[in-house]
């Protein structure tokens, strides 16, 4: 069987002009409930069609900034205040957003890691289908708001997806800027073409990342930051009127220049970092140690940074097994 119509359904009219408070629904037939669905928090407000923007939260279940954010904007943004149409989605991955996990409790997959989805998979792919299948043909430009979620502390930031078209780069740079973060970085997930950004560069969407804080927790600078960035955006888009707000911020772009730039745990045991976000660091330097409690008498084992620049990223627990990111470092961008 071959189907590429999502199964996703809606009340909503995206045509229609005002705000519509809604859900879209993917049947979930399970052992306690034959025909039930899972209902998506789906908002339309909406006066004319033009620049139609999306703006996702609940990527990941324990990423908490961007949700509340977009809840603020669902309950008070008024329709005669938007010029043009806004999609809003402020907790995508349901399922996991109601686990506080990063991955879904349904299937144990990563919604940032499904794209373009699957029609008739699990919940997970089903979900990530109807973004890339239906919603983002319906936008101009796309706005996904993370954080580092439970197991990293990260630089607040306006992230920048790599795109290869010149001029869509250009359109992509000037709404990342506009964000105005404290921080601006390219990444480009180990070149995984499966997450939601990477999928709307590639749908010619303007598109407009972050990370905000993190630790599983909400920070109110955090979310300061992301409520400020949010409307800049909308704002350098004509969707809402006003000057965009600056803030104070590192000038120019940095890049997580691929492998090198994450330390990665060679053991297991408990990492203690050496440097704070924002350090600067040279390649080579030591990064933190791996200590072995159930072993005192054994050394602990030291991890060197690969790149240099600044502490980026910093793991959040202490507790770390083989593969698991300590450290990640953002190198100044050259254009």
């Amino acid at each position: 069987m071959t189907v590429t119509r999502s199964i996703g359904f809606t009340d909503i009219d995206f045509d229609r002009n005002g705000k519509q408070v809604g859900f879209v629904s993917f049947p979930s037939s399970v052992h306690d409930d034959a025909w039930g669905v899972i209902r998506v928090p789906l908002t339309v407000i909406r006066n004319g069609a033009t620049p139609t923007v999306i703006l996702q939260g609940g990527n990941h279940g324990d990423e908490y900034e961007g949700p509340i954010v977009l809840g603020e904007i669902v309950r008070g943004l008024r329709p005669e205040a938007v010029s043009g149409r806004l999609i809003v989605v402020p907790a995508v991955n349901l399922p996991a957003v109601e686990a506080s996990r990063r991955v879904s409790p349904l299937d144990d997959l990563n919604f940032n890691r499904t794209f373009p989805g699957d029609p008739l998979g699990s919940t997970t792919q089903q979900i990530s289908h109807y973004v890339s299948s239906v919603l983002f043909p319906l936008a101009d430009a796309f706005i996904d708001l993370h954080s580092g979620g439970s197991s990293l502390s990260i630089i607040p930031s306006a992230v920048l997806e790599p795109c290869a078209d010149p001029a869509l780069d250009a359109r992509n740079r000037a709404a990342v800027e506009a964000f105005q973060a404290p921080f601006k970085v390219q990444i480009a997930n180990f070149g995984d073409p499966r997450t939601s950004t990477s999928t709307a560069v590639r749908a010619g969407l303007i598109t407009v990342g972050t990370e905000m804080a993190g630790t599983g927790t909400v920070t109110p600078e955090a979310v300061r930051i992301c409520r400020r960035g949010v409307a800049n955006v909308l704002r350098h888009l004509g969707v809402i009127e006003g000057a965009v707000e600056r803030g104070e911020g590192t000038p120019g772009f940095h890049t997580i220049a691929g492998t090198a730039s994450y330390v990665m745990a060679s053991e297991s045991g408990i990492f203690e970092p050496y440097h704070e976000l924002g350090a600067p660091v040279d390649k080579g330097t030591p990064a933190g140690r791996i200590h072995f409690l159930e072993n005192p008498g054994r050394e602990p084992t030291e991890l060197v940074f690969g790149a240099g620049g600044v502490v980026y990223g910093k793991r959040h627990p202490g507790r770390v097994r083989p593969g698991n990111c300590c450290m990640v470092v953002a190198s100044p961008l050259e254009d």
